[in-house]
This record gives C-alpha cells, sequence and structure tokens, in this order.
C-alpha cells in the first residue's frame, strides 16, 4: 500500500512565512503605489513660485510698500552668498552634498528618539526633506505624512540639482517677523540686500529657521547669539570659514532693533484705495502673492508733507476743544480731517489722507465722505456767470434777501431783511415763522455793502451776491456747469445751491478746481501708471485720460478773482505759501465743515475738516478760513519745496482793464482801491467813473474771514 506524503513542521512554517512575506510585499507595494499615485506632483516645481509680495512705487519708482500674505522676494542661487548657503547647510544639513535626499544617520538619530520618547518628534530631516515638507505637505506629525515626505524627498532629488533645492528652500522658509524668504529676512533684521550681508549676518539669518519665534534677536537676543556662533563654528568645523573669521564674526553684535520702512507707515488711505480697485480686477492672491509690481502717481514728499500738516493742525485743535468738552461734560471726540492733491496737467493723484487713524477707521473721507461744501462751491456759480456774459466787473447788490415759498417756488418778497410788514403784506403770520416757507440767506457776521463787483462777492464770499447770481444764471446752468467739471453727486435744483446746501466729496471737488488750474483740460483723476508682473510684462499702462471742457479764457479770468479770496479774502492765510496760487474757502451752518480748495499752476490740493458725527460743530468762528486753508497751506509747502515758482499762464485773447470797485467802471489812475483786472476779449468796461458825477460812496475791501 501506498503511504501519502506530509509536509514536515519545518517546512509547513517555512512555506507560512514565505507567503505571509510575499503577501506583505503585495501589500506594501500596493500602500507604496497608492501612496506614489496620491502624491503631490512635484513637477510642480517645474513652474513653482512661492509667494511673492506685490510691490508698490511711487511716482519716482521708489519702492513705497508691499502687500503680501507672505513677505517674500525670490532671489536666484546666483545672487545668494556663499557663505548664506554654506551657513545654512552648516547648521541644517551638513552632508546636503553627499547624501541622495534622506541621512541615513540622521534618520537612524530621529528613529531612536521615537523608541525612547514614544511619539514622532522633530529631527532627522535634510534640507531637502524640509523643502518636501514645506512645499507640499502639512506639518502633521503622523508616520503617514514621514512616509509621503521621504517619498517626495526621493523624487526631488531625482529630478532637481542640489543648486535647485537649496535656493527653492532658501526663498521658501519663514525667518520670524513676517518675512518668508531669505531677501525679506535681510530687509527686515539688517535693511539691507542680501548681497550686502557680512559673515555675522549670514550665520544669523541661518540660525533662525529652526524656531523663527525662539530665536528672533529682538526678542531673545541671548540664545539668539549663542545659536549664531553656533553657526559660526559648525562653519569652521566644515572647514567653510578660518579660525580669524569665526572669531572676528562672533565678536559683532546682534541687530537691537527691528527695521521698519516708515515709508510703509505712510499712505495707508492711499494703499487701501489701490486695493479696492485692483482687488476685483485682479482677484486677492494675484494682488497680493504673484510679485506684481504696482508703478503708482503718489509723490511721497507730497505724502508725507499732507499726513504731518493734517495731523499736526488737527492736535492742535483738539487741545482746544477737549477744554470745551469737558466744561459740557461730555466725552472729547477727536475732529476728523482730508486731503487728496493732484497735478492739474493729467489728473495724477499725489497725496491723500483719508483719515487721522487708518486703523481705527478705514473709511477714506478724502473719496468717499459727502458733505455739503459751503462756500467752496461758489466757484461754479461764478463760472456760470462768466460764460453767461458777466464780468469780473459787473455789479452786484450786497443787501438782504428774503424768499416765500409759495406756488411751488421761492420768490424774492423783500431785499430788506428788516421790513417785515413788506413781506407780511404778502404771507401769513403762522408762514413767516415756518423755516419752510421764508429763506432768508445773511452773509457771515451780518454784515452788507451794498454795490460790489463780482470781483468781490467771491473774494469777500458774499453771501447774498451768489444767491442774486443764481438766480440770474438759474441754478440748473450751475449744476451743469458742475456736471461738465464731473460733480458726480446729487445737486439740488434751488437757489441754495449757491451756498453749498449740496453734498459733494473731496475727491469731485479737486479734481474740478483742476480745471481751473490746467486752463479749461479736464484730465480724469488717476494711481496707478503701470502695473507688471514678476517676470517683467506689462499687465496694464494707462496714461492720461484729457478733454478740454472749458476755455482757457474763461478758467484764467475766473482763476484771477480767485487769486483775490487769497490777496484780499476769506484764504488770505493761504498768502504764506508766498508763491502765486488761487484757491476758495468754505464752511457750513453750524459750521460742521471746514474746507478750503487752492491750487498752483503744479498742483491742486483739497482740505475737509470735521467731525464724523455731523450733528457736532466745530465752534465759534471756526471757518474754512481759519482751519482748512493752513493745512492746505503747510501741506503746499511741503509738497512744492525745491519746486520753482511759477504763475498762471496767461492765454491769447486776455485783456487788463483798471477797475473802480464801487462802480465796475475804467478807473483813473489815482481812483481809491482801484485794481488791475482780467477780462476775456472785448468785454472790459469801456467807460470811466467820474467822481463829480456820481454820489456812490467807495467800498473798502475789507477781509473777512469767511462766508457761510
Amino acid at each position: 500500500m501506498r503511504q501519502s506524503k506530509t509536509l514536515t513542521p519545518s517546512y509547513s512554517k517555512f512555506f507560512i512565512i514565505v507567503i505571509l512575506v510575499a503577501l506583505f510585499i503585495l501589500v506594501l507595494s500596493k500602500i507604496t503605489t497608492n501612496f506614489i499615485d496620491n502624491l503631490p506632483s512635484i513637477q510642480q516645481l517645474d513652474n513653482y513660485t512661492p509667494n511673492l509680495s506685490t510691490k508698490v512705487y511711487d511716482k519716482d519708482n521708489n519702492l513705497i510698500a508691499e502687500l503680501f500674505t507672505e513677505r517674500r522676494v525670490l532671489v536666484p542661487i546666483s545672487d545668494i552668498p556663499l557663505n548664506l548657503q554654506n551657513a545654512f547647510i552648516a547648521i541644517e544639513d551638513n552632508d546636503f552634498f553627499k547624501h541622495w535626499g534622506i541621512s541615513v544617520k540622521s534618520t537612524f538619530r530621529a528613529f531612536c528618539k521615537i523608541l525612547l520618547k514614544g511619539k514622532i518628534a522633530e529631527g532627522g530631516s535634510t534640507i531637502t526633506q524640509q523643502l518636501a515638507k514645506t512645499i507640499f505637505l502639512t506639518r502633521d506629525k503622523t508616520l503617514i505624512r514621514k512616509i509621503k515626505e521621504a517619498l517626495l524627498t526621493i523624487q526631488l532629488e531625482k529630478n532637481y540639482s542640489k543648486k535647485e533645492i537649496l535656493q527653492f528652500y532658501i526663498n521658501q522658509i519663514y525667518f520670524g517677523s513676517g518675512s518668508h524668504g531669505v531677501e525679506a529676512a535681510a530687509e527686515r533684521y539688517f535693511n539691507k540686500n542680501i548681497k550686502e550681508l557680512n559673515l555675522a549676518e549670514c550665520a544669523m539669518l541661518a540660525a533662525i529657521p529652526k524656531s523663527p519665534n525662539y530665536y528672533n534677536p529682538f526678542k531673545n537676543a541671548q540664545v539668539s547669539l549663542t545659536r549664531r556662533n553656533l553657526v559660526l563654528a559648525r562653519m569652521y568645523e566644515l572647514g567653510y570659514i578660518s579660525k580669524n573669521d569665526k572669531e572676528k564674526a562672533s565678536k559683532e553684535p546682534l541687530p537691537t532693533k527691528e527695521i521698519i520702512n516708515t515709508k510703509e507707515e505712510k499712505g495707508h488711505y492711499f494703499m487701501e484705495f489701490l486695493r479696492i480697485m485692483l482687488e476685483p480686477k485682479y482677484g486677492t492672491d494675484i494682488l497680493l502673492n504673484s510679485g506684481i509690481s504696482i508703478y503708482t502717481t503718489l509723490d511721497m514728499q507730497a505724502q508725507i508733507s499732507a499726513e504731518k500738516a493734517v495731523e499736526q493742525s488737527l492736535v492742535k485743535f483738539d487741545e482746544e476743544r477737549i477744554k470745551i468738552f469737558e466744561k459740557e461734560n461730555k466725552e472729547p471726540i477727536k475732529i476728523q480731517g482730508a486731503l487728496i492733491a493732484l497735478d492739474p496737467k493729467n489728473g495724477a493723484i499725489r497725496a491723500m489722507v483719508g483719515g487721522r487713524n487708518f486703523k481705527e477707521s478705514q473709511f477714506n473721507r478724502a473719496t468717499q465722505a459727502k458733505r455739503q461744501a459751503g462756500s467752496a462751491f461758489k466757484p461754479f456759480v461764478y463760472l456760470s456767470a462768466i460764460e453767461a456774459g458777466f464780468t469780473p466787473a459787473t455789479m452786484l447788490e450786497d443787501a438782504p434777501l428774503v424768499f416765500i415759498y409759495k406756488n411751488n417756488s421761492w420768490d424774492l418778497v423783500s431785499r430788506d431783511i428788516t421790513a417785515l410788514e413788506t413781506v407780511a403784506e404778502t404771507v401769513s403770520e403762522d408762514d413767516l415763522i415756518d423755516t419752510n416757507k421764508v429763506w432768508a440767506p445773511t452773509n457771515y457776521g451780518k454784515k452788507y455793502r451794498g454795490k460790489v463787483t463780482l470781483r468781490t462777492a467771491l473774494a469777500l464770499s458774499i453771501n447774498t451776491c451768489a444767491v442774486e447770481l443764481i438766480m440770474k444764471v438759474t441754478p440748473i446752468k450751475v449744476i451743469q456747469s458742475a456736471r461738465n467739471l464731473d460733480i458726480t453727486t446729487p445737486l439740488s435744483n434751488s437757489l441754495s445751491l449757491a451756498l453749498g446746501s449740496s453734498d459733494v466729496t473731496l475727491q469731485e471737488m479737486v479734481s474740478a478746481f483742476a480745471v481751473f488750474s490746467s486752463g479749461g483740460i479736464k484730465a480724469t483723476p488717476y494711481v496707478i501708471v503701470k502695473i507688471i508682473d514678476k517676470d517683467g510684462k506689462i499687465l496694464e499702462e494707462n496714461i492720461p485720460q484729457q478733454k478740454e471742457v472749458l476755455s482757457s479764457q474763461t478758467c484764467f479770468v475766473l482763476t484771477n478773482m480767485l487769486k483775490a479770496v487769497i490777496e484780499k479774502g476769506s484764504g488770505w492765510q493761504a498768502k504764506m505759501l508766498e508763491r502765486p496760487c488761487a484757491g476758495k474757502t468754505g464752511t457750513t451752518n453750524g459750521p460742521s465743515d471746514a474746507w478750503f480748495i487752492g491750487y498752483t499752476p503744479q498742483l491742486v490740493a483739497g482740505v475737509w475738516v470735521g467731525y464724523d458725527d455731523r450733528s457736532i460743530t466745530l465752534g465759534d468762528r471756526v471757518t474754512g478760513g481759519v482751519l482748512a486753508c493752513p493745512i492746505w497751506t503747510e501741506f503746499m509747502k511741503g509738497a512744492l519745496q525745491d519746486k520753482p515758482i511759477l504763475d498762471f499762464i496767461e492765454p491769447a485773447g486776455i485783456d487788463w482793464a483798471l477797475i473802480d470797485p464801487s462802480t465796475g467802471l475804467l478807473a483813473l489812475s489815482k481812483t481809491e482801491g482801484a485794481f488791475i483786472e482780467a477780462f476775456k476779449k472785448g468785454t472790459a468796461p469801456t467807460q470811466y467813473f467820474s467822481i463829480s458825477s456820481s454820489d456812490t460812496s467807495k467800498q473798502e475791501l475789507d477781509i473777512e474771514i469767511e462766508g457761510f
């Protein structure tokens, strides 16, 4: 009988082990394949660009700010000093140029730590492993992440050279204090370009990434010094530097104060204005992370002058007003202010202050706030009059006005505010006390001068004359004139428009006044000259958008009248600028708003001052001439410093004449108060005033503080 063969126990165990090993290899192979299939593609590095900060430049191509989520500048390995490269290798991975991505010795040490501590700890990572983790993976301390890290490391070493890997690494890592990449770190810690770093500085930068917060020299100077010197010692041991180099560098002090680019502290409202404009167009990621360069119209000299002028004046104002708040047992409130300036020739915005503290309030009062302009709006009334044939010598009646509202319109019923019996004949007693039915605009100080010229009426900001003038040219014509100059906010079709009763923005007022300075050319305000990407490709480029909307003769005549506002009127403080300029003050009822819009041939600027809460008044006798005009003057002094003193260019078609202020006729050389006035050709008076043939008394051109 045949007997069946059976496996001995030893063979059975061997067979089972072989099967288990085969299964283990198969499973491991599948797991490895699955890991590889689900790993991020390292081919991303071919087109990889780390998050790069956006650089913002002023009109002179000076770097003024950076926009970023990670503050970083990409630097090629050829621009990274050899000492800096060696410092990283010495302290992070001294076998970097020898291993194939994973250091066996370091991995073994890390494995021993795992056995001792019972958990995965940091350590044992080569520069390549750290790069793989930083770019492709999370910082989770898990076995799966470590496996992925190892697989990615091998692929990186296979596809890229050591120099490329080192370049990626040094540009990617975080150095603390908001600095990503070595270029940003060099600027933050030493205010230097990396090419300018000495050995000690290179060693300190290499010392930081292990623990950026702990080894930050501004926070922990002693531990930072110890680690920097450790880097120098390792560099010496590895033969990268001499003993003398090590000892000399070890004695160098650490930086003690963080380098903050002071220019970045300026122009916050301008930068936010820029961001709001560009973010919808390019998206947040491109705007903050793609390394684009934005060349703007900002003049840093003007911007610094603007912020200084606004803050210094308003601090002084607050000091006085706080005393009043305290007396009234009210909580002190800071006054607010805004300023915007642009080049009248092309519309380039040169300075912008939207408030006193951007961190406390991002609301931009220069571009977003809509406030009543008061008398600052009057030039548009006088512009309409000049276009309608009036001249600076046209006579107006400075006398009280009383209007009654009936039949859906305001009717002038008296030029004598004291003659109430005249008014009472046409309206009931109830109507007389109804402010919705009776309107009696008055002058500042309730002073009336009788007959005055247009020039005098504008210079002294006489309210009654502005109302008389808008009655003659009609509100709709004034609205059309304002619209022609790009005043876009709604304007009331009423006589009160002459006194600035409608809300406007500071930006549009300044833009409109710029047309007067430019001789009739309207330029659309802009802030971006060009934007280029990190490779130098132009993404957009802007040129001035200009259009002729007024005649140069009209602008010159109006400018000459607005010069009188400064020479003899409510803007007298602007004379301290000591260069030809023109402008107009404005104050609203309360007073709640103080304005001054003024210009020279090179620059036009506007200032607004007030409380965000319109119900809070500025105080007695606080006007645009007293509060806003001095800010404008101080700003212009700084902005135009070292600029040539220029006067407004006289166009062809202008006649000059000596005018008698009491009659608007030609004056004799000895006529009291006579002044030289500019006229459009053919519109100057042709008759002389004869003292013997008139009983009209001379009007003294007193300097008024302000008209409402």
